[in-house]
């Protein structure tokens, strides 16, 4: 019998608490596109300040690392970028919780979800045009190649019928043109 993805330890218990999710990064990537090695998983997550409680009773400090709650509510009130860990102890599997702040683009996100259904368990993903603008963000940050092959391969998975209308219009206005002809440089 094969084990459930490790991911799965972190979604079910947002699932249990009925808090607003996205599954994103190298995850949804392979989700679009074709698997890969990972070792962590990226969750925008909608946090209110009565929820952070309720998130660190669903993750015990005997199974995992959970900051303390000042930490979460310091991060939870950042107008962006506000993130934390969280960390089973077992697995090493590690979910990098980016929280909603005032992203425009998370807010996007938010309202054009994407469900699945996997073997019996319901994952919420980033649309595809969300991952794919935040990979090209990130490679401009940080040049990781690994975002490009990522979003090569998501291009792929989703085929030619796939419309890219709205992610053109969204990579014009980040201003991400450059990074993109990058990646229609690796597709032919």
């Amino acid at each position: 019998m094969q084990s459930p993805e490790p991911y799965l330890i972190f979604t079910r218990k947002l699932e249990q608490l009925d808090l607003r999710y996205m599954v994103s990064g190298s995850i949804a990537a392979i989700f679009y596109g074709e698997p890969r090695m990972t070792n962590d998983v990226d969750i925008i997550v909608f946090l209110r300040r009565e929820d952070a409680e309720r998130l660190i009773q669903a993750f015990p400090s005997e199974d995992f690392y959970c900051p303390p709650k000042e930490v979460i509510e310091a991060e939870r009130i950042r107008h962006q970028r506000g993130h934390f860990n969280l960390i089973h102890h077992q697995t090493g599997f590690k979910a990098d919780i980016y929280l909603t702040g005032r992203d425009e683009l998370h807010a996007w996100a938010f309202n054009h979800l994407v469900e699945a259904d996997l073997e019996g368990d319901r994952i919420v993903f980033a649309p595809p045009e969300y991952v794919i603008i935040r990979k090209l963000q990130f490679f401009r940050e940080g040049g990781s190649e690994k975002h490009l092959r990522d979003i090569h391969r998501m291009l792929i998975g989703l085929g030619d019928d796939w419309p890219i209308t709205s992610l053109q219009g969204m990579i014009q206005e980040n201003r991400l043109e450059l990074e993109w002809a990058m990646v229609k440089e690796q597709k032919s």
